[in-house]
């Protein structure tokens, strides 16, 4: 079946995407891996190529484009590549940081921030996740005290992505804490501001180079302007943004996906077992099957996803819905890739076996499957109320 989910002109900037990753990403990739670190150097020449802050309007430095499916291409020929963690990254900045800052920042912090981080200068992150607070984020415990035209802040934040080469992190901090959910608020903390400190680099299962770490902030003074949107709604500012996260999320799951299938087949008929290619035994046939089955229908309702963000009309439980079914399919596809890969599936050298590791944390971050499920259960239950 064929998709008519892109254009011309997505197609045509397909061809930009693929260029830029056959020259400045796969040759350094397994290199980045190893360092567990990717060069700064690459969001640079991202930025020149118009791979990354493609939402951010033209007068800021970005290309100014509104419509998701670029974004989906750069996924899919990211996951084609295997250049999974590169990726990550550059979803972190794509369809977190720079659309906060884009829908929530004053006249003066997009003027202030948005050029650079278009031009992939600036690095931005979001410090969100305690090692007491995950899913949870009311049980946050950072805190923010207004101190005249300053707010002090004290806390730890970990697994933050981009922790190390963050330029910038918008931090959710707890400014009333009598207020329960309306006690939250996001102010951004910029490098070398003092008493802001980098903890360890985290050793993670997979997406290796891309850079996690445990953030410190002991009396970090920042001034008043730096509040992002509005004191006190930083929990309505963090779920008013969470369906393009997790839409992202679930376009990266479903592309990865394909990109798993198209490995295995074609391994599948390439590797002969019994005499003859492992791909006409039944057994794999049937796995070949199931797994293009399943990917073909998830390619059409996160079609469907996408197009309803471009149009404004995504929901937070639509989103949810795409992301846990995504995001599991993925590990079900990864999964039987590796077992028709037999030995060679469990070898680094091969994607297959580093999408194995890589994918592992996609049912996690971003809220875990039980929490969409949770989210999807409540808006059916409301039904009845």
């Amino acid at each position: 079946m064929q998709r008519k989910h892109f254009e011309s002109d997505h197609e045509d900037y397909r061809g930009t995407v693929r260029e830029f990753l056959a020259r400045e990403v796969e040759p350094r990739y397994l290199q980045w891996e190893e360092d567990r670190l990717i060069d700064r150097a690459s969001y640079v020449a991202a930025g020149r190529s118009g791979i990354i802050g493609l939402g951010v309007p033209e007068e800021f430095g970005g290309s100014g484009v509104t419509d998701y499916r670029f974004r989906h291409v750069v996924s899919e020929e990211i996951a084609r590549t295997g250049t999974t963690s590169f990726g990550s990254t550059l979803s972190l900045q794509d369809d977190i940081t720079i659309p906060y800052i884009l829908h929530l920042g004053t006249p003066a912090q997009k003027e202030r921030w948005l050029p650079r981080m278009a031009a992939g200068e600036l690095i931005g992150a979001i410090a969100m996740t305690e090692p007491g607070a995950g899913s949870d984020l009311q049980g946050v415990k950072t805190t923010a005290v207004r101190d005249g035209d300053e707010w002090v802040i004290n806390g730890q934040k970990t697994f933050i992505t981009n922790g190390i080469h963050s330029d910038l992190v918008i931090v959710v901090c707890r400014t009333d804490p009598n207020a329960s959910s309306k006690g939250f608020s996001l102010i951004v903390v910029e490098r070398d501001t003092p008493g802001f400190s980098r903890g360890r680099k985290l050793h993670k299962v997979g997406l290796a180079a891309q850079d996690t770490a445990e953030l410190v902030f002991e009396n970090v003074r920042v001034p008043a302007e730096n509040v992002l949107g509005t004191e006190g709604r930083g929990f309505i500012h963090l779920m008013e943004n969470l369906p393009l996260e997790r839409i992202g999320i679930a376009v990266g799951a479903i592309t990865a996906a394909r990109a798993a299938y198209e490995w295995t087949k074609s391994y599948a008929f390439e590797r002969k077992a019994f005499g003859r290619p492992i791909g006409d035994l039944q057994n794999s046939r049937f796995v070949l099957a199931e797994m293009l089955t399943e990917i073909e229908v998830t390619e059409s309702h996160i079609d469907r996803c996408v197009i309803a963000l471009n149009a404004g009309d995504l929901t937070a439980v639509d989103a949810s819905k795409a992301k846990w079914w995504a995001t599991e399919l993925q590990k079900r596809v990864v999964d039987l890739g590796v077992q028709l890969h037999g030995g060679y599936g469990f070898m680094m050298e091969y994607p297959i076996g580093r999408a194995y590791v890589d994918t592992r944390i996609q049912t996690i971050y971003g809220g875990t499957t039980e929490i969409m499920k949770e989210i999807i259960g409540r808006a059916i239950a409301s039904e009845f109320r």
